[in-house]
């Protein structure tokens, strides 16, 4: 009865139905003819948010940042090094979402009046994740904070020689953790097993957990009166690498990750970014993007 595009079985001979509950397909609210309605339901969307799925705004679906772990913390931290004119340093992954998560930390604090550092792990020599002689090195070179984007959550030994050293980091990262965490100032991961609130937007990129430390950064720094004289800066012209980095590390695309992608994508078609405006020119893309093109 309740089968996918009026087909029965695949072609193995196994029955293709929605992953629904029957009463949806005898619900009078449903409409068998449209397709998006179908698929989010059949992916969890609840019936009363199907508006807000179809039409994801950035404002809908925003959680106040300071409901993750540490995440006041780190931006507390954060506001210090931008008013004390501190060197930091971020240090990414080698994939796509590592990258786009540097990037926007770097231009974030660029409009700050901050030129932080960048550094990339050579994915042959150095591997995956921070490393403790990297961090040292970060260090001796005059970095006084470190943040570390898509990496960092299992970086026990690495993080452990940064303290050592004396130099503070804060680890942004969306990956799985263990129930011991390695040390570090701030440690912002919705995947955290001690989180609570934050434990509903496990499905987020490391690039999105960034942008909202980047929403609670601008907050901390509008308290203390730093934008007084000096225009606050358009973090939501920042979308265009949130996007990238969400469609490219297969995120799930559901609740935040649909907003980020939808307002993203909007972004990235006014090339307003010069690296990916060369990266649309490479692929020859003349019109708006899709998140196929990601």
């Amino acid at each position: 009865m309740n089968t996918v595009l009026n087909i029965t079985h695949s072609i193995l001979g196994q029955p293709w139905r929605w992953r629904m509950l029957e009463t949806d397909a005898r619900d009078p609210g449903f409409a068998p003819d449209d397709l998006v309605t179908q698929l989010l339901l059949a992916r969890g969307c609840p019936r009363d948010a199907l508006a807000a799925h179809k039409a994801p705004s950035i404002r809908a679906f925003m959680p106040d940042p300071s409901i993750f772990r540490d995440m006041d913390r780190a931006a507390d931290r954060l506001a210090n090094a931008v008013q004390a004119g501190e060197q930091i340093a971020v240090f990414g992954d080698y994939d796509v979402d590592g990258a786009t998560s540097a990037a926007l930390m770097i231009l974030l604090l660029r409009d700050l009046g901050l030129e932080a550092r960048s550094y990339i792990p050579d994915r042959l020599m150095e591997g995956y994740g921070p490393s403790g002689p990297a961090l040292v090195r970060l260090k001796d070179e005059g970095a006084s904070l470190i943040i570390t984007v898509d990496c960092g959550a299992q970086a026990f030994e690495a993080l452990e020689m940064a303290r050592v050293a004396g130099v503070d980091v804060v680890v942004v990262d969306h990956h799985k953790c263990a129930s011991a965490l390695p040390h570090a100032l701030a440690l912002v991961n919705p995947n955290r097993l001690d989180e609570t609130e934050g434990a509903a937007h496990g499905h987020l990129a490391a690039v999105g957990v960034a942008f909202l430390l980047g929403a609670a950064l601008i907050r901390a720094l509008r308290t203390r009166g730093f934008f007084a004289d000096r225009p606050e800066p358009k973090l939501l012209d920042l979308l265009d690498l949130v996007a990238l980095g969400t469609v490219a590390d297969v995120a799930s695309l559901k609740g935040l990750n649909r907003a980020f992608v939808a307002q993203g994508l909007k972004v990235m078609a006014k090339r307003g970014n010069i690296g990916i405006d060369a990266l649309l020119t490479a692929s020859r893309l003349t019109r708006a993007p899709t998140s196929t093109d990601l």
